[in-house]
């Protein structure tokens, strides 16, 4: 998994011809926790005509469509829906991450994965399963079941199932608190249906035992982000993540994809990531 793989992804949802597009505005506008008059002075319509829109009394334009849904940040598979409940063509393509039309795509990921290195990295779709990683992650994942590492692998699941990695994490209890928590937020914006079943399946989970307690705010980098903190052949590894995203996209595969790079969260983390790098060009 060291290059660019392509995990499969599930296929695009139907949509039932009940679910009018009123219905879906009013979810989204409750989703985002607006009133009608907020959205309506943002959009800059009268509350008359998207109370209109949201009853199914009128049938908005396919730019009105488009404009309210600027205005709830709705993801671009759900403006899909939104248009083909109201009638029109869906406006953004969905690619395959293996298009060759998504090539400079691929190209940008794999060097933003590659340079990351001798640090790991790993590029994931809207549902947390694996569609790259670097050279650096596969020493991280040592002991995990060869089940979960079939594709597609969710990374979530592989940090948190007791055949996973989980016996390794130092401080689960934290890492799983900042995961559903991270994973709740998602959902909030999204409404996506795996998603929350994933949550709830990652949430009966056991410990592990050994685990540590959860720690709140003592240590210096609990103070900016939760750290990962890892038991690990070349000794105990400490991490905190960031997480990139193509700006501006206008393919659905694309505005899904994200990269998640972990960074040393102390000085014998990095060296010893260094050492190992250095120890398997030698090899």
């Amino acid at each position: 998994m060291n290059t660019l793989s392509i995990a499969p992804t599930a296929p695009s949802p139907t949509f039932s011809p009940s679910r009018t597009v009123g219905d879906l505005l009013r979810e989204w506008r409750q989703r985002r926790r607006m009133s009608q008059l907020l959205l309506a002075t943002e959009a800059d319509i009268s509350t008359r005509h998207l109370s209109f829109v949201e009853s199914g009394r009128a049938l908005p334009s396919r730019e009105m469509v488009m404009h309210l849904a600027e205005r709830l940040d709705v993801p671009l598979r759900a403006r899909n829906a939104l248009l083909v409940a109201a009638g029109y063509a869906p406006l953004f393509r969905e690619r395959p991450l293996s298009d060759p039309q998504l090539a400079a795509a691929r190209e940008a990921v794999e060097l933003v994965l590659k340079g990351h290195e001798p640090y790991p990295a790993l590029a994931i779709d809207r549902h947390w399963n694996i569609v790259a990683t670097n050279s650096a992650l596969a020493p991280l994942l040592t002991g995990a079941s060869p089940d979960l590492l079939k594709p597609p692998v969710n990374a979530l699941r592989l940090s948190l199932h007791p055949e996973g990695i989980a016996a390794s994490i130092i401080n689960w209890h934290a890492w799983r608190e900042h995961i559903l928590a991270r994973l709740q937020r998602q959902i909030d914006v999204s409404g996506d249906d795996t998603l929350s079943a994933l949550r709830d399946e990652l949430a009966t989970y056991p410990a592990p035992p050994g685990a540590e307690p959860s720690e709140h705010g003592d240590t210096a980098v609990s103070q900016i982000a939760v750290p990962l903190r890892l038991r690990t052949p070349i000794g105990v590894l400490s991490f905190f993540s960031t997480t990139t995203v193509f700006g501006t996209p206008v393919d659905v595969t694309l505005s899904e994809l994200a990269i998640e790079a972990f960074f040393p969260a102390d000085q014998p983390t990095a060296a010893a990531l260094r050492d190992a790098a250095a120890g398997r060009q030698t090899a």
